[in-house]
């Protein structure tokens, strides 16, 4: 990656000093959650965010706005569990109110889906990524400490039938709990028409008790995929900034993909930044470091002074995450604070 001199005036554009120029943004709308997944947090949960320090939509919507004014090209809801934010629905309809209008996804844990996802849809979400790890009923209980599988299940019809695709889920193996029951996660999505993402578990938990040798990693999903499936690689050229390597199942059109970001990440490409539900701007999800809007904001900043900020972060992105540098330090935040 091609290191750019210091730049002797501030730059015009959402770009960093390696030459990559941020295109989507992920908007964590809220720190809370439904479920209290054992890889995330604990099991009573976190001190959520009070709400005073919260975003509100108009002040969420400017700073989503001057992003898109800058250049992002596609907008994606995160949490927390982005559906539990009430005024889910009309952010959406403000965003898709912009103009250039950008792409608008959402990643949620499927909870309230089944009830939501035809409002959403008419607002203008386009598309939805539903994170579910496993199809068996008792470990999604174990995963989740919650026994929600089967409004997961009606949350993924509801978005197929509101026309919210591809419908694609995320799924996180987890060794000794779920890795051996890869093949029949993508199986169950095959019959649905779902596109699975499987992605390698990253340290981001609260509890700060991840171990990469604990990891399962992309290369032994693939195996066990590859037990059952053939999986045909399609072209490099195909990704561009996408995040997994996608395969042909069984020769297509079905595909699979993998996100390997621990082993092989794809720092290079990537083209995303980060505004958290308090107003933060971050330019890593492995940043150690944000730049806070939310105060300059009602402090009555000019427009042209935020977007100075949210370029001078940007600017500052590093190389890497450096998850396997010795001096690698998880992020304070975890993941349910900073956004999926």
């Amino acid at each position: 990656m091609t290191h750019l001199p210091l730049p002797t005036v501030r730059p015009t554009q959402l770009a960093d000093q390696f030459g990559r120029v941020a295109r989507d943004l992920r908007v964590s709308v809220t720190d809370r959650c439904n479920l209290r997944c054992t890889y995330c947090m604990p099991a009573e949960g976190l001190p959520w965010m009070p709400k005073q320090e919260m975003l509100t939509d108009e002040e969420m919507l400017r700073i989503i706005g001057l992003f898109v004014r800058d250049g992002i090209t596609q907008v994606r809801l995160t949490g927390g569990e982005p559906l539990l934010r009430r005024s889910l629905v009309e952010l959406v309809a403000g965003i898709a109110a912009f103009d250039p209008r950008p792409r608008i996804a959402m990643t949620t844990n499927g909870v309230g889906l089944e009830r939501m996802a035809g409002a959403l849809a008419a607002a203008g979400l386009d598309r939805v990524n539903v994170s579910l790890d496993t199809i068996d009923a008792e470990t999604f209980t174990q995963l989740a400490r919650r026994d929600r599988l089967a409004d997961v299940e009606a949350g993924l019809a509801a978005a197929a039938a509101a026309g919210l695709t591809p419908v694609k889920v995320n799924a996180v193996a987890m060794r000794g709990v779920n890795d051996a029951s890869v093949g029949d996660v993508l199986q169950w999505c095959l019959e649905r028409g779902y596109e699975l993402r499987f992605i390698e578990q990253m340290p981001l938990d609260a509890q700060h008790a991840w171990d990469r040798r604990d990891m399962v990693t992309a290369d032994e999903i693939r195996a066990r995929l590859s037990e059952r499936y053939t999986l045909t690689p399609l072209p490099a050229a195909e990704r561009g900034s996408a995040p997994a390597e996608r395969f042909l199942v069984d020769g297509g059109p079905a595909t699979v993909g993998i996100i390997a970001s621990v082993t092989a990440p794809f720092c290079a490409a990537c083209d995303r930044a980060r505004l958290t539900a308090d107003g933060q701007v971050r330019n890593c999800l492995f940043s150690r470091t944000e730049t806070d809007l939310r105060t300059p904001l009602r402090e009555g900043a000019s427009d042209e002074e935020l977007l100075g900020l949210m370029r001078g972060e940007m600017w500052r992105k590093r190389r890497g995450h450096g998850i396997g540098d010795p001096g690698f330090v998880q992020p304070d935040r975890p993941m349910s604070a900073i956004g999926g």
